[in-house]
């Protein structure tokens, strides 16, 4: 037995989400997938930085690929700081800008963290 629909909610016609399936009206999900699409593209142009920071991390500390991975997913998440602002000061350190302090503190601890496991 169906569950009554509430007063306004249309119903998809036979073709589209089923015959009796309810619709959300036009543009429900339009912020939704405006606010998906920002954050595909957003994670898109920092993908290239936050590979840089992972070769930063190989090659001056001995660790793989997963464990520079790790290490900045850690200082991320131990810091509130996003991984792709982690990755982008480290890039900028390794060009003589100087790490903020508590990326550094949080990538330490990550690092040292990593190496104990």
């Amino acid at each position: 037995m169906r569950e009554p629909l509430e007063h306004g909610t249309r119903v998809a016609p036979s073709g589209r989400g089923g015959p009796g399936q309810p619709v959300d009206p036009p543009g429900a999900d339009y912020a939704a997938l405006q606010s998906e699409l920002e954050g595909l593209r957003a994670a898109l142009s920092s993908r290239p930085v936050i590979d840089i920071a992972r070769g930063i991390l190989i090659a001056s500390t001995p660790c793989t690929s997963r464990q520079a991975w790790d290490v900045l997913v850690a200082a991320s998440q131990n810091s509130n700081i996003k991984l792709r602002d982690i990755a982008h000061q480290l890039v900028e350190s390794f060009h003589g800008s100087p790490l903020p302090p508590a990326t550094r503190r949080a990538l330490h601890s990550a690092i040292s963290h990593t190496r104990a496991r």
